[in-house]
């Protein structure tokens, strides 16, 4: 009997697996088949638009600005939609612009002589009534 003893001690006792990886699946597979999942998106206290009452989009407006070289004819060099303008009708034309909507897309583009000081002249306009879409194109 004393051999019995020092060999079991010797070797140690061992721990099968197999057995505790089957109980584990089986109580994955049982925790997931029996959960039981809220309805959230029940309970969302929200409120929905009736069907007929959507509301007209808003088109997007474009405000083109046009920087040109126009030193020789002694201009300031600056056009608004396509007619030439001095940069304090520019600066009436944006305040007014301005108090109508804040979102308004303003395009500028510049011709590759105009001068750098009448571009920042229009991005300053524009940043004193806080218009911030904008876009500046070279032509």
């Amino acid at each position: 009997m004393a051999t019995a003893k020092r060999k079991m001690m010797v070797e140690g006792v061992k721990l099968e697996m197999t057995p505790m990886i089957d109980v584990v699946f089986q109580l994955l597979i049982f925790f997931l088949v029996t959960l039981k999942q809220e309805d959230i998106l029940g309970r969302l206290e929200i409120s929905r638009p009736a069907p007929g009452a959507s509301k007209p989009e808003e088109q997007v407006k474009l405000f083109e600005v046009i920087v040109y070289d126009n030193r020789e004819l002694g201009g300031e060099g600056v056009a608004l939609q396509g007619r030439q303008i001095s940069f304090r009708e520019l600066d009436r034309q944006v305040a007014r612009l301005s108090s109508v909507s804040k979102s308004v897309s303003v395009i500028i583009k510049c011709h590759g002589k105009s001068p750098h000081s009448n571009l920042m002249k229009v991005l300053d306009v524009c940043a004193k009534y806080d218009l911030k879409n904008l876009a500046v194109f070279s032509l």
